[in-house]
Parts: structure tokens; C-alpha cells; sequence
């Protein structure tokens, strides 16, 4: 018993350490997904339904959705998170990444259960191979349809039907789910690049997220970037804590939470020395050239 304790206290103190000393660190670059060509199934690419669907408004079953999400708001401290209710900027911030990166062929489904028409894509999506697509894809497309996100909640892109499924009313979230879209586009062996997400989910991770910061500092919206720093880096500290959990299951909890926490005060460190730069720059300087200079660090 006194062993164990005397763990704890040395596990609690190394994440202390770990958040002291990376605090305001810009762990995750804005650094853009290159993509040099892309492998689009053209059955998706012919579609001519909408890109963006939205759920019919069900006060019962959004309600419900939205008390089962508290958890995850609470992870991370944003009531937006899994609100099953899409605001219209979140869903013009998304188009307008889809339009930039040239994903026309993804479809986005805004708090919405279609089952069927993920069938539907499923079939028409050739650039997973076969063997994969029936088998691991088919398992996704029943995952969802018995699980629904309409009631649990989620955000997550499938590879498979090359579908976005958003609950949260988040635009850095959004942009998140968008880049494993834009990153599965630029691979010729799309099935095989999702089972190792299966296996090794913290690459893909990293991709999408420095991409969502990349894109917002692109268009230079401030608030924007500063609300991805506050949202995305306690995000991403979900999968850190997950992976490094995995050598460690006795401290899974502790290193999942720890890592959680230090995406939060890693976020919020950042725009503090951001608005701190921002307020300390001449009157007379470019606020354009500011803000790309401080999202840059």
C-alpha cells in the first residue's frame, strides 16, 4: 500500500513538472498537410446530392444527446462540445476549408442519422479497397447506425464513406475532423492508412490538428486561433494520454487526465503571451502582420 502511494505521489509530481515546464509551449506547429495528388473515388466525386446535411431539430433526442455529451464538455470545459445543435458559422468555417483544400467529394453530416446513404457511400467509395471496405468499413458503417452520434455524441470523420460527422458546435473541432479528410485524400492506399489510425491514431492526430492550425492562420482570425489553442491542445492531450497510457495501464487514468490538463494550460499559456505580444506591438504597426507574426511562434 505504501508503495502505491509513494508511486502516486512521484506520478503526480512528474505531471506537475511536465505542466510547469511546458507551459506556453507551441507543441503542435501550424504546419499544413501537403498534398500532392489526390485519390478520389469519382462515384463520390459525381454525386450530386448536398455536401452538408443537418439533422431535423428533435428537442427530446438533442436533449438527451446533449446530457450524455457532458462528460466530454467537461473534458474539455466547452458546453459547445457534442450540443447536437450546429450553429451557421461553424458550418461556413467548414465549407470554406473543404472549398480551399478541394474535398468536394466529402460529404458532412451536421447532427444527422443516415445510415443507409453511408451504405450508400460506402459502396461508391473505391478508393478503399474492397476487402477493407467491406469488412472494417462495413463494421464502421453498423458502428454508427447502432451507436448513432445523433444521441451519443462524437465528431469524427469516416475514411470509409469519406464522411464528416459533427455534433459539436466548435469550428476548431470541425476543421480538426476536416484534415483527417483532406490527409486520407492524399493517400493511394487509403484502407491500409486506416487500419494503422487503428493501431497509431496519435500520427494521424498530429497531422489534423497542425493542419486546422495552419488553415486558421491562413485566413488570420485571431479569435479563431485562440480559440483552437484552448480547444485542440486539451483535445489533443486525449490521444497523448491514450497512447502513452497504453505502456502504462496501471497510470492509464492519471497520465489520460494529466495529458488533458496540460493541453489546457498549454492553450491558455499561448494566448496569454499572444495577447501579451499583441498588446505590447506599436500603435502605428499592421495588425495583419501581427497576428501573423504571434499565430507563427
Amino acid at each position: 500500500m505504501h508503495h502505491r502511494q509513494g508511486l502516486g505521489r512521484i506520478n503526480l509530481a512528474v505531471l506537475a513538472t511536465v505542466l510547469v515546464s511546458c507551459a506556453g509551449c507551441r507543441v503542435l506547429s501550424p504546419t499544413p498537410i501537403k498534398v500532392d495528388k489526390q485519390y478520389v473515388a469519382p462515384a463520390l466525386l459525381s454525386d450530386n446530392g448536398p455536401q452538408v446535411e443537418i439533422g431535423r431539430p428533435n428537442k427530446l433526442l438533442d436533449g438527451v444527446g446533449n446530457v450524455i455529451g457532458i462528460p466530454s464538455k467537461l473534458l474539455l470545459w466547452d458546453r459547445r462540445v457534442d450540443r447536437h445543435k450546429i450553429s451557421e458559422d461553424t458550418l461556413i468555417t467548414l465549407t470554406q476549408y473543404l472549398e480551399y483544400n478541394n474535398l468536394a467529394h466529402v460529404k458532412v453530416r451536421a447532427n444527422q442519422y443516415d445510415p443507409l446513404d453511408e451504405w450508400r457511400r460506402l459502396r461508391k467509395n473505391t478508393s478503399v479497397a474492397a476487402p477493407i471496405r467491406y469488412t472494417l468499413g462495413t463494421l464502421a458503417v453498423a458502428g454508427d447506425a447502432l451507436l448513432p452520434g445523433r444521441l451519443f455524441g462524437g465528431d469524427h470523420f469516416n475514411p470509409y464513406t469519406q464522411t464528416i460527422h459533427l455534433y459539436s458546435d466548435v469550428p476548431a473541432i470541425a476543421l480538426h475532423e476536416a484534415g483527417h479528410a483532406k490527409d486520407f485524400t492524399r493517400r493511394e492506399y487509403q484502407g491500409l492508412y486506416s487500419i494503422a489510425y487503428a493501431f497509431v491514431p496519435i500520427w494521424h492526430e498530429t497531422l489534423a490538428t497542425e493542419d486546422a492550425f495552419s488553415y486558421l492562420q491562413t485566413i488570420g482570425d485571431p479569435g479563431q486561433i485562440a480559440e483552437a489553442n484552448r480547444i485542440l491542445y486539451p483535445a489533443y492531450g486525449t490521444y497523448v494520454g491514450d497512447t502513452i497510457g497504453n505502456f502504462a495501464p496501471g497510470a492509464a487514468l492519471p497520465i489520460y487526465l494529466g495529458s488533458v490538463a496540460l493541453g489546457h494550460v498549454n492553450g491558455r499559456m499561448l494566448n496569454r503571451l499572444n495577447d501579451q505580444q499583441l498588446a505590447a506591438k506599436p500603435e502605428d504597426s499592421d495588425p495583419a502582420v501581427t497576428v501573423a507574426l504571434v499565430s507563427s511562434e
